[in-house]
């Protein structure tokens, strides 16, 4: 048996050293050509080193964690049948390493015992006259026809002259490789060092994003809180048809007036737009009760209920949770306010307690400061409505003047949206209710008025 030294190729333009990761061989394995052999990397990345032979490992270099110099040793291999004489006889190639196809095309020519593709590639290295072992003869032909004929051309015969499998040149072609480039660790280019080569190619684009690497899988077993909710949601998209409803609504003045209220409220909480939307909901809501109701799926009743008992999405840390106010109805914007930030802390701690987190019959979702365009929130069962005001954003809009023209002026705009049951709620209410929120909201001064 001969014995091939494989040595750590060239494997990026500046690299020195690389360190071994993991070994998927060990003194002893009988390992196929193109199987993983180690993971080395290098302070650019980690590139996985395949055997270019079939044999049996006889001997490696080091341990995981060791640091090996490019161009030494990295296994040894026992083969059968003859090898390259410069591995057969442990020569360190010198830097930069050629593709091996071309030094034992050149060998292989004086021993008269190359193969077909080799021997026209060691003529062409021979035809030169280049008797240095380390020229690339596929490039030296490329460069010598540079400028007498097509370039799309020239790289095809280039090409055309490296080994590799269909597989690894339909993939080159597809992302624009020459084969040439490619830097080989064997007798021919396979997909390790086209890995290699994109890896350390970041200047012609192939190398990929920063922070896209492969993350390892994360299994994570759904338990507790996590659990509850999942089965909450798909309860109510199996048993809910849902729809929803959006509308845009102009809350320049609701914000104008949340302003005046916060400058002017001494002790008291500050104001979000939350508070004011709960209550254009309740000041809304006796005139569509269909919306504040639940539904009971087994006894196929609903309850219309005559307190608002307004659940308000929280998100925590342990998953979300969705915290009841109490007869909302009865409560004014600046009641809301505290109550609202009670129950978010509490939620948030885990010091709600369980009667206030059910109960409820109509519920409030906002990403806050997160927003959004538009939401299709999913209805927290036995309810039969949830309500999901969206972000605020100005933009110009058109209102008539006094003349009957038009003025642009600016505005802030916040889409509303609304999912309902369909088997309680009909569409005509969903939007005639959202209307009725509009009016409110785009005039609030009526928010105040009995």
């Amino acid at each position: 048996m001969a014995k091939f030294i494989f040595n750590l190729p060239d494997i990026g333009e500046g690299i020195a050293e690389a360190e071994i990761v993991a070994w998927h061989v060990k003194p002893g394995d009988a390992i196929e050509e193109d199987q993983p052999i180690a993971d080395m990397m290098t302070d650019k990345a980690t590139v996985e080193m395949e055997s270019p032979v079939t044999g049996v490992v006889s001997q490696v270099a080091g341990e995981a964690g060791d640091v090996i110099a490019i161009g030494s040793m990295l296994v040894e291999i026992e083969t059968e049948g003859e090898v390259d004489d410069r591995a057969e006889a442990g020569v360190e190639p010198v830097k930069p390493k050629p593709a091996k196809s071309d030094v034992t095309a050149s060998t292989s020519d004086e021993q008269g015992n190359a193969s077909e593709a080799s021997s026209s590639v060691g003529k062409a290295a021979a035809s030169k006259g280049s008797a240095d072992p380390e020229d690339h003869p596929a490039r030296a032909e490329r460069e010598s026809q540079q400028g007498k004929g097509n370039k799309e051309k020239q790289n095809s015969e280039v090409d055309s002259s490296v080994t590799a499998s269909p597989a690894v040149r339909a993939r080159a072609k597809a992302l624009g490789v020459q084969l040439n480039d490619v830097i080989t660790s064997g007798s021919h280019v396979r997909h390790a060092d086209l890995d290699a080569y994109l890896s350390y190619s970041a200047g012609q684009g192939y190398r990929a994003a920063a922070g896209s690497a492969k993350r390892e899988d994360e299994v994570i077993k759904v338990i507790g809180m996590r659990r509850r909710i999942a089965e909450n949601m798909a309860a109510s998209k199996r048993n809910i048809p849902h729809f929803t409803y959006v509308e845009e609504i102009d809350v320049t003045d609701l914000e104008a007036m949340r302003s005046d209220l916060n400058a002017n409220r001494g002790t008291k909480p500050k104001l979000t737009i939350l508070p004011l939307l709960i209550t254009a909901i309740c000041k809304t809501i006796p005139d569509f009760p269909m919306i504040n109701a639940t539904f009971d799926d087994e006894a196929g009743v609903v309850t219309r209920c005559g307190s608002v008992h307004l659940g308000m999405a929280t998100q925590t840390d342990a998953g979300l949770m969705v915290p009841v106010i109490r007869d909302a109805q009865g409560r004014n914007v600046w009641q809301l306010a505290m109550e609202i930030g009670r129950l978010a802390d509490a939620a948030r701690d885990g010091t709600a307690k369980s009667g206030e987190l059910s109960g409820g019959t109509l519920t409030v979702t906002s990403l806050g400061p997160l927003g959004g365009v538009a939401t299709t929130p999913v209805i927290n069962r036995p309810e039969v409505a949830i309500i999901g005001p969206n972000k605020i954003v100005e933009r110009p809009v058109f209102v008539k003047n006094a003349l009957g023209g038009d003025d642009i002026r600016r505005a802030k705009l916040m889409n509303l949206s609304i999912s309902c049951d369909h088997r309680v709620v009909d569409g005509w209410d969903a939007a005639s209710f959202v209307q009725a929120l509009k009016k409110l909201l785009e005039t609030p001064v009526l928010l105040f008025a009995d």
